[in-house]
């Protein structure tokens, strides 16, 4: 049985050593590129969403305002007012209705918020293949 000399083109122990660590090494760096890329899209509907909560909180601290003045003005009625205290209750309303929509489209933002699963498979299919050799 004959067995080829060595060739100083052929690769060496050490040079495919290095050679699969560099592989390695880019292939987790991509995948932390990948999962950034998620979490970016995941972070930024829950902060959206986040942001209309906040203006939802806002109109109805607004609502709640509006409200006391319109029932002081109620409670304040002498008969000929009724236009005034109409008016401030149907801006509460108004109030209302538009935080009552901020929340619902809120709420619908933060439900959007996921998990990076790409990028958890593609790790996990990576930790299986470096524990299998």
């Amino acid at each position: 049985m004959a067995t080829e000399p060595v060739k100083d083109t052929d690769p060496t122990i050490g040079r495919l050593v290095t050679d699969a660590t560099r592989d390695i090494s880019t292939l987790i760096h991509k995948e932390i590129q990948l999962a950034k890329s998620e979490l970016k899209v995941s972070v930024k509907a829950g902060g959206t969403g986040l942001g209309l909560f906040a203006g939802a909180g806002f109109m109805a601290l607004l609502a709640v305002i509006m409200g006391s003045v319109g029932i002081a003005y109620l409670i304040h009625w002498n008969g000929s007012g009724l236009d005034l205290h109409w008016a401030f209750l149907i801006v509460m309303l108004a109030y209302l209705l538009v935080a009552a929509l901020l929340g619902f489209i809120g709420y619908r933002k933060v439900r959007q918020v996921r998990a990076p699963q790409r990028a958890i498979h593609q790790a996990q299919e990576t930790s299986h293949l470096l524990k299998r050799g």
